[in-house]
């Protein structure tokens, strides 16, 4: 509704366009007696028109629709309502610093003094025009053409009588004339491949009840000191339906049953691979075109919101996987959004990523810089996370990441490093830690960066954690050698030492270690029978809890799972019926029961002064003896790791007199060894070694890690 003037008559006119209609009137929606204008048709698509004299000024109004057959309807014109954003909301926006733009942007549910809609808003400043489009109009878009809002790019409507549940898109007319058809990005829910239509959705109307939990971490906010062993999974293939078309569980599924091993299995968070939406199965989550909304593959928003709520009941974290580094070409999405290269760079040697075949975000952008800063936000605020695992953290820092000269443009400096990217990953981690205190986040990266998990007042980028990519490589190269050649590899398990206080380090052997043919775990250890790699792997695992640094380990690796990992298939759970699988799961249990119990173990994990070499020289003896060490000394530590294939006596020095009790020793037949061992422990006597007073005399059986806990009297 407009004013109007013809003639010498003014008033205001009136201008619809509804598909299928036979009739239409406008009706004044306040006046008593009800008084109606019938419409002209001006269009057989079903334009109509109607100019009401007499009445100077808009005023509040309905349609009533009427349609062949006999129904009729009444609807609010959605032309008839402000805009949903307002001034400020947008200059926020456009400067990059509107922090919550995801209440903002995207399809949400209003209601306008009684009146009930979907309010859509959708950035793309380059648009000639952009409609909203959905069953509701026939994915029509001359039907629901959006309002431009100026200067800002962003284009907004609200349409009363939509609600839940529907599907929409946007259809976006570009400079040149073409028209593209564009998921929401800023949807909360998609349907499956291949529409990909964005669902409407209510993602606050879900009743929590994780407030206890909620408190509890904010007051753990900043303590880096306190246990964190993860599990990582991949909800799609952690376990499997057999009997319904071996289909994964779905989230309300999943949550009891992955709370129930986690709690058997003393693990204080899971890690879930990517679960925003994405088209491809086979990229594991990791090319995402839903960044705001849970996968449908497993449920609804609420069902995710229920399986992270069950899984704070049962006392356990939820860390996601979240990616910022780049997002595919998928037509329907973030590409060429509206005609131009707007969340991505134009110059491909900026805009493009060579490995992977997906683009870059434009970084320098304000309007990226807010929706993707949003986008963390959102995830911890609609579904309580615990943490945000940044993935490709390296391929973000670097202009130059995988690239030959002449592939990439220096920064403004004439440097290799992505200023831009940088001030994101400072700017989101800030965020995240002020809105939401204790929740972590964690960075996979894997170059020697200088100060990812320091903060940005000290030159850092803000990250609590980062993943010790390093001390995984150096330790799986010397694990994946024959015991009578490791003599010639020591460094590999010393070096990491030179460094493991630089970050804050979880050590990590993730799902990029077990795939493309990389093999398992189990099948990396160097050794030619099962048995053999299950000690193997079973010392190794010993040797990294009792390494300083939070601990996480893959799906499968606790159990020692034989096949690569399998994207499309269930783990393989039958194995654990056999004693060298089996015992390696129980070991992992009960080192996470250790390393949970005992804050010496847990909470000196970034503290220099907890950690001594006993010895690490004698490389012909494949070993390496360390201490752990509380604050005051008090409780004492010692892992001793004996990788080669035969048993031995060693001398090792301590720095206690006492008794030296074994709590953990990989070779106990209970977890699949022949139970050879040092008998409950060993009484330091005083003959000097290792530079110590005093020693203790231990029994070491092929391929493996004793732990030694000091008490004063035996």
């Amino acid at each position: 509704m407009h004013p109007h003037t013809r003639g010498k008559s003014k008033g205001v006119v009136v201008r619809a366009l509804v598909s299928g209609a036979a009739e239409i009137e406008v009706v004044d929606a306040v006046a008593h007696p009800p008084k109606a204008w019938p419409m002209k048709r001006l269009a057989p698509e079903g334009l109509f028109e109607v100019f009401i004299t007499k009445r100077p000024e808009v005023f509040k109004y309905q349609l009533r629709i009427f349609h062949p057959g006999g129904s009729v309807r009444r609807i609010y014109d959605p032309y008839s309502f402000l805009p949903t954003l307002g001034d400020q909301d947008l200059y926020l926006f456009n400067e990059g610093n509107e922090h919550r733009i995801h209440d903002k942007l995207g399809a949400h549910l209003r209601d306008f003094g009684g009146i009930t809609g979907v309010s859509f808003a959708v950035w793309a400043p380059s648009a000639a025009r952009v409609s909203v489009v959905g069953n509701f109009n026939q994915w029509d878009g001359r039907f629901h053409p959006m309002r431009s809002l100026g200067a800002s790019g962003v284009w907004e409507l609200f349409i009363p009588g939509l609600g839940e549940g529907e599907l929409y898109k946007f259809e976006i007319r570009d400079q040149r004339g073409g028209l593209r058809l564009k998921t929401d990005p800023y949807g909360t829910y998609f349907e499956p491949p291949p529409n990909n239509a964005a669902i409407v959705f209510d993602t606050a109307k879900f009743k929590w009840s994780d407030a206890a939990w909620l408190e509890r971490r904010r007051a753990e906010a900043g303590r880096l000191d306190r246990p964190m062993s993860i599990y990582e999974i991949h909800l799609g293939s952690w376990k499997r339906m057999p009997e319904d078309n071996n289909r994964p569980l779905t989230y309300r599924e999943a949550a009891p049953q992955l709370a129930d091993y986690c709690v058997e299995m003393g693990f204080t968070h899971i890690e879930v691979l990517p679960l925003a939406e994405h088209p491809f199965d086979g990229s594991w989550g990791y090319q995402v075109t839903g960044f705001f909304a849970p996968t449908h593959r497993f449920g609804t928003p609420e069902d995710f919101a229920w399986f992270v709520d069950h899984l704070h009941s049962r006392g356990i974290g939820v860390i996601l996987d979240w990616v910022p580094a780049h997002f595919p070409r998928d037509s329907f999405a973030l590409a060429e959004f509206d005609g131009t290269h707007l969340y991505e760079h134009a110059d491909p040697r900026q805009g493009a990523h060579m490995d992977w075949g997906t683009l870059i975000f434009n970084y320098g952008r304000n309007e990226v810089r807010c929706f993707l800063a949003a986008n963390a936000l959102a995830w911890c605020e609609r579904y309580h996370l615990d943490g945000l695992r940044v993935d490709a953290v390296a391929s973000m820092l670097y202009l130059d990441y995988s690239r030959q000269e002449g592939q990439w443009v220096p920064n403004k400096y004439g440097g290799r490093e992505n200023l831009e990217a940088i001030d994101l990953l400072r700017h989101v981690n800030g965020l995240v830690h002020h809105y939401h205190p204790g929740v972590v986040t964690i960075a996979e990266e894997s170059t020697s960066f200088a100060g990812v998990s320091k903060p940005p007042q000290d030159g850092g980028l803000g990250f609590d954690y980062k993943w010790n990519m390093g001390w995984m490589h150096d330790t799986l190269r010397y694990f994946s050698k024959e015991p009578i050649v490791r003599r010639y590899h020591q460094n590999d398990l010393t070096f990491g030492m030179l460094y493991q206080y630089a970050e804050n380090f979880v050590s990590v052997f993730s799902h990029d270690e077990v795939v493309h043919g990389k093999a398992s775990l189990l099948f990396k250890m160097g050794a030619w029978h099962i048995a053999e790699k299950a000690a193997n792997l079973r010392a190794l695992y010993a040797h990294m809890w009792g390494w300083p640094g939070k601990k996480l380990l893959f799906m499968g690796g606790e159990f020692a799972q034989s096949h690569e990992w399998r994207h499309d298939q269930s783990l393989d759970w039958h194995l654990t019926q056999y004693p060298d699988h089996e015992g390696v799961r129980l070991l992992v249990r009960d080192l996470n029961k250790l390393y949970t119990s005992e804050p010496t173990l847990s909470g000196t994990d970034f503290s220099p002064q907890s950690f001594r070499w006993l010895t690490c020289q004698d490389a012909d003896a494949n070993l390496v003896a360390y201490l752990r060490a509380s604050a005051d000394e008090r409780t004492l530590f010692a892992i001793v790791g004996h990788f080669g294939g035969g048993s031995r006596d060693y001398r090792i020095g301590v720095p206690r007199q006492g008794f030296w009790r074994e709590v953990i020793n990989t070779n106990s037949e209970y977890y699949g060894g022949t139970g050879l061992g040092n008998d409950g422990g060993r009484s330091a006597e005083d003959l000097g070694r290792d530079g110590f007073s005093q020693s203790i005399n231990v029994r070491l059986p092929p391929l493996t890690t004793t732990i030694f806990k000091w008490q004063a009297e035996g």
